[in-house]
């Protein structure tokens, strides 16, 4: 009887934990050794499925079936590739890991940036790498290796890459803690992350809410894998180009 009473206590205290505290009401999700903190909603965007991360919903992945959105002719003038490329400040010798690559847009155009590096073009579509493949053989690349990633890592050795790079992919990561800390793992001491990400904050730019982030929002997920916020510039049209680095060890 009194074991009763006391797991009718326990169970008390634990409702009311949750209804004063709702953030511990979140789903966890355990990958490998980490416990991460998701909440999953029945209400949500149409756009998103329906899985938030610090109160973000995620947005649904762009199926390799619309690839060609990601060749059309007005992406150049939209996202400045040249002036993005420009910005990375690539050594030839860089190992750059272009995450969610997509159809290898970016990819292709840093290929040439480090001749004596290599772009490690990372997506969890096979159809998009089929793709991606096709077009570099085209071109006749030899320093692009394209790499299936999964919704937990992008499948990259540990301390290998000088810079992650992400264009409008990682607002769509469906494990974004998971995935975001094997990116840090894979990271050299010191190395960089740069994210491209449309501007969450203006809301008259033309793309769906939950494909925007803000800049605050960005940052506070950044920092909950280690990386700390160096820059942020706005040359971009309609997107932020932030900047972080992979806490070396000692520091803080």
């Amino acid at each position: 009887m009194r074991s009763i009473i006391l797991s009718f206590i326990i169970l008390l205290l634990v409702v009311r934990t949750l209804v004063l505290n709702p953030a511990f009401a979140l789903a966890t999700s355990r990958i490998g050794d980490t416990n991460v903190i998701y909440q999953q909603r029945v209400k949500h965007s149409t756009d998103g499925i329906g899985k938030f991360y610090m109160n973000r919903e995620i947005a649904k992945v762009m199926g390799h079936q619309v690839a060609g959105w990601l060749e059309r002719p007005t992406r150049g003038f939209e996202e400045r590739p040249r002036l993005v490329v420009e910005a990375l400040n690539l050594q030839p010798t860089d190992i750059v890991a272009d995450i969610g690559a997509g159809t290898g847009y970016f990819s292709f155009r840093i290929a040439p940036k480090v001749p004596q590096g290599k772009v490690l073009a990372v997506d969890i579509q096979p159809e998009m790498l089929d793709i991606l493949d096709s077009l570099k053989q085209q071109k006749n690349l030899t320093n692009v290796e394209s790499i299936l990633g999964s919704f937990t890592s992008p499948n990259l050795p540990p301390d290998t890459i000088d810079l992650a790079f992400m264009v409008d992919a990682y607002h769509e990561f469906e494990y974004p803690f998971e995935m975001m800390s094997e990116v840090v793992k894979a990271l050299k001491p010191g190395g960089r992350v740069i994210l491209v990400e449309y501007r969450g904050e203006n809301p008259f730019i033309p793309i769906k809410a939950l494909h925007k982030m803000t800049q605050r929002q960005v940052k506070k997920e950044m920092s909950a894998v280690g990386l700390v916020w160096k820059e942020t510039q706005e040359f971009l049209p309609q997107q932020h180009f932030m900047g972080f680095e992979k806490k070396l060890m000692g520091n803080g």
